[in-house]
């Protein structure tokens, strides 16, 4: 907290306050949002349910009735609204289980996956970074700087399926080393169930950081860039400091407010971008259930589900600017 030293504690918590408000005020829209846009969707989700069955009227209506979708759409949104207020995001069409339980279900494969990602893309990223930076220009830097910008613009989806192609079934010399999908295989416990899901996990982890970590990267080399020309720095060489020592103690610490920002970005975007590349490796988190839901459509699972994404992103957002202050208290002024 001594970096706040010149911010008063009023002024800090009115900041907070701020923000915290805006994220309110943002997670609501998301709710308004997520209602409306799914039901743009073609298609009759009682239908979908029925199989291609053939089903009578009366059928038909009970079905509605049963889930709500004969009342009127403002009926829909306000009892919509009044029940994730209060933490019931309704009962799935396809499933019949409520939303909350197969988001729960789900949730930990997704976390196991993004987390695993994140790691390893952020400490890359910012390791690449503060190397390209600090030799910028020499052959190095603009390989690493033209692989992370080559990387960053390439589909995850696209990416995903070339590593299946090539690592998965197999291309000439190459074996196939890795499953195609899927989180384990089955009939494994304890620490051979633990290498199998790791097994599982290779690709989809690899995908997720070759396209991740390039902005990282970046963001890093050119915060530290714009720290290396400083007086500072100078004098702390003509003191005799080795340029580790420099980087390390001095540029390093001062260039991470744009980092730690994305750092955060990305931990939420990650959650909601994660839908593609769950999909394409058949992996049974929150991404692959988002796809489910999207066929029918499931209103109520997607718009749970909308609403968990965008809230990833919402609340890592805001603890980034409530964190702010602590590296930089002229925020706040």
């Amino acid at each position: 907290m001594s970096r706040m030293s010149g911010t008063s504690a009023t002024g800090y918590l009115r900041y907070g306050a701020g923000r915290m408000g805006g994220a309110a005020v943002s997670l609501l829209a998301v709710l308004v949002t997520g209602f409306f846009l799914f039901r743009l969707i073609p298609g009759d989700p009682v239908k979908t349910m029925t199989g291609g069955r053939p089903v009578s009227a009366e059928q038909l209506a009970a079905y509605r009735k049963e889930f709500g979708l004969d009342l009127p759409l403002w009926e829909q949104f306000t009892h919509y609204c009044g029940s994730a207020l209060s933490g019931d995001l309704g009962t799935s069409y396809q499933f019949r289980a409520p939303v909350v339980d197969k988001i729960s279900e789900a949730l930990p494969n997704t976390l196991l996956l993004t987390g695993t990602a994140f790691v390893l893309y952020t400490a890359l990223g910012f390791f690449l970074g503060t190397r390209s930076a600090w030799r910028h220009g020499r052959l190095g830097d603009r390989l690493n700087t033209g692989l992370a910008l080559t990387l960053y613009s390439v589909p995850s989806f696209w990416l995903g399926l070339v590593l299946i192609i090539v690592f998965s079934v197999g291309v000439g010399p190459i074996p196939g080393l890795f499953p195609t999908g899927g989180m384990e295989s089955g009939g494994k416990e304890g620490f051979a169930y633990a290498v199998d899901v790791a097994h599982h996990l290779v690709l989809p982890v690899i995908t997720l950081v070759a396209v991740e970590y390039g902005q990282t990267l970046l963001v890093t080399r050119s915060a530290l860039l714009d720290e290396m020309g400083s007086d500072y720095l100078t004098t702390a060489r003509a003191k005799g400091l080795r340029d580790d020592l420099v980087r390390r103690r001095h540029a390093v610490p001062n260039a991470l407010l744009p980092t730690v920002t994305l750092v955060f970005v990305n931990l939420g975007r990650t959650v909601a971008g994660v839908i593609l590349v769950e999909t394409v490796f058949s992996w049974p988190g929150l991404g692959g259930l988002f796809y489910q839901a999207l066929s029918v459509p499931d209103l109520p699972l997607v718009q749970g589900l909308f609403l968990v994404f965008a809230s990833a992103v919402i609340i890592t957002n805001t603890l980034a600017d409530i964190l702010y202050p602590l590296l930089d208290p002229r925020v706040v002024r």
